[in-house]
């Protein structure tokens, strides 16, 4: 069996402001809508990359639960974080970490969508001589 691709869904408690959210923030489009659920795309091809819905949605697999903020990180990487850092602060979305170039090899910052979901919006950069000498075996 091959897997064709692999995406979250997540659970928000406000569906149109978490699109709108990743739509003007990450540039996403819209793959399919319908009123319980949202599928994002980040590519032009429509390859699905995420995920939204409500919990009152009809298909009702186990953990509807709303996501409550804690135990998970959506990744955003992009070629300029320290221009998307300008942006978003800009536009008002709240920076819950701020541009920082981590000693692995990330340029970072995190912010917050309206549903409480954490984005981790990365540019990938060199890290620091031997940072990861101790991790690798």
């Amino acid at each position: 069996m091959t897997t064709l691709t692999t995406y979250p869904l997540i659970t928000v408690k406000d569906l149109a402001s978490s699109r709108d959210f990743f739509t003007t923030h990450f540039g996403m489009g819209v793959v399919f809508q319908a009123s319980w659920v949202v599928m994002l795309s980040s590519a032009a091809n429509g390859t699905i990359c995420l995920g939204l819905m409500t919990a009152d949605h009809p298909s009702k697999p186990p953990g509807p639960e709303i996501f409550d903020g804690r135990g998970m990180i959506v990744t955003m990487q992009v070629e300029n974080a320290g221009g998307m850092h300008e942006r978003l602060a800009e536009s008002g979305a709240p920076i819950v970490y701020a541009l920082t170039d981590e000693p692995w090899g990330q340029r970072r910052f995190m912010t917050r969508d309206p549903s409480g979901v954490l984005v981790d919006v990365v540019e990938q950069i060199e890290p620091e001589p031997g940072f990861w000498d101790k991790y690798l075996e």
